[in-house]
């Protein structure tokens, strides 16, 4: 009888699928973050407005900022801005679906700006992370 053979055939099997899953349950946050800001380094700031929010990162000198709508699917004007102090602003704006960015600038030490736009509604930060 090969039933002692079978059964763990079944089990290695099971096994196998259940560490599948569950590596990608431990995968999936991050990447889903990931994949929806697009910016390297830790999230430093989140502003909300009406219709959308802007998100800022901070990673070894350098700050990104990327702005997503609160209602994704409909192609509308977006915007996102960010400028260090003493800099010029780098900007992405035009018709999208879900987000305008990333965008980043070298900041070092430097004050930053960021805006960002959905629709309608906009927000401005002013000076931050000085």
């Amino acid at each position: 009888m090969n039933t002692g053979a079978g059964i763990r055939r079944r089990l290695a099997l099971g096994l196998a699928v259940l560490t599948a899953s569950g590596l990608l349950a431990l995968a999936a946050p991050g990447d889903a973050q990931a994949a929806a800001s697009s910016c390297a380094g830790r999230k430093v700031r989140t502003f909300s407005f009406a219709t959308g929010t802007v998100e800022v990162y901070k990673r070894r000198g350098y700050v990104c900022a990327v702005t997503l709508a609160k209602q994704p699917g409909t192609r509308r004007y977006m915007m996102v801005s960010v400028q260090a102090r003493g800099l010029q602003p780098v900007v992405d704006e035009g018709q999208f679906t879900h987000r305008a960015g990333p965008r980043t600038v070298h900041a070092g030490h430097r004050c930053v700006r960021v805006e960002g736009a959905v629709g309608g509604g906009s927000y401005e930060s002013g000076w931050i992370l000085c």
